[in-house]
């Protein structure tokens, strides 16, 4: 029986403010107009969720720009929520969009792994759907991971899918994750996301068809290293999920009440989706936000924290590979 992996998951958001305007987000607010999470309103949800099967908190965040003089309260609310929920038994996951080199080499002390979309490598779409969205510059985010790389960053990646790409932008931009991943040796999982409309977005096309998706993990399962899990999100596959997983689709990604990036898409219960694949020859496995390989990668403090995990049985059920 094959395992299917996903993480027990819970995202908290620091603020929902961004500086990009991307037509399909169905996330964001205005700069200046959303009030940011303190962290007693944090500490009070981490609170109910210890008694929860919750393992991962994605510290999941808008975007301050980076001259902007809120940038530095900005991280430093990202950075004491991360020391919260790690002071509080859990393991921080954070995508906070683009990062200094310094940034990203604090937050490191303190996030037993990291994630950055890097979307699609193709300069067009900034001339439509990524025109008012300065970070979504393919470069700012290939650099990102390069950095994380460098930094020894466990990381995770991914592809948005139906923004205006064609075929040809979609494997160029698996090739750049596998060159950086080839050089640094960083990345955990590559996400796979099709595009689907929301409610609060101004981008107004089809959702991304499911043949394409089948047919676009078995292109990434050629080009991405064997210890590169492909996730798929599970709330936005539904009906075509088991065609997903047959054609080499891995891991669910995090899986908690609810899609913030996609909030009109609600996660199935992971004890529904257990039962559906054992039905098709499928175990689903929960693993931790760093895979076994990177642990010692980690500081110290965080392979302590890593380790109680482990020492409990809850361990990734993926190869082990030296870097």
């Amino acid at each position: 029986m094959r395992s299917i992996t996903y993480s027990p998951a819970y995202t908290i958001v620091p603020t929902y403010e961004c500086f990009n305007r991307c037509t399909y987000c169905n996330f964001r607010a205005e700069p200046g107009q959303d009030e940011w999470l303190s962290l007693s309103q944090a500490e009070k949800t981490l609170e109910r969720l210890q008694s929860q099967n919750v393992i991962e908190i994605l510290i999941l965040s808008g975007e301050v720009h980076p001259q902007h003089p809120v940038r530095s309260a900005w991280f430093d609310r990202i950075f004491a929520l991360c020391e919260l929920a790690l002071s509080m038994g859990f393991l921080p996951h954070t995508n906070a969009g683009i990062l200094t080199f310094d940034e990203m080499s604090r937050l490191r002390t303190v996030n037993v792994s990291m994630g950055l979309m890097l979307e699609q490598m193709t300069p067009t779409l900034l001339e439509t759907v990524h025109r008012h969205a300065p970070s979504k510059v393919p470069a700012l985010r290939s650099q990102q991971l390069a950095w994380a790389g460098e930094l020894k960053v466990p990381f995770t990646t991914g592809l948005l899918l139906g923004l205006g790409e064609n075929e040809r932008d979609r494997i160029d931009t698996l090739e750049e994750i596998a060159r950086i991943h080839d050089r640094f040796g960083h990345i955990q999982e590559v996400i796979l996301q099709p595009y689907s409309p929301g409610q609060k977005e101004s981008l107004s096309q089809t959702a991304f068809q499911p043949g394409q998706l089948i047919e676009l993990i078995k292109i990434a399962r050629k080009i991405l290293a064997e210890s590169i899990a492909i996730q798929i999100p599970p709330n936005l596959i539904q009906h075509d999920l088991l065609a997903c997983l047959e054609a080499g689709a891995e891991d669910l990604g995090g899986i908690s009440p609810h899609d913030e990036v996609n909030p009109d898409y609600p996660h199935p219960e992971a004890a529904d989706l257990a039962v559906l694949l054992e039905s098709h020859g499928f175990n689903l496995v929960q693993r931790l936000p760093i895979y076994a390989q990177y642990d010692r990668w980690l500081p110290e403090r965080l392979q302590t924290a890593v380790q109680r995990y482990r020492t409990a049985g809850l361990a990734t059920p993926k190869k082990s590979v030296t870097y």
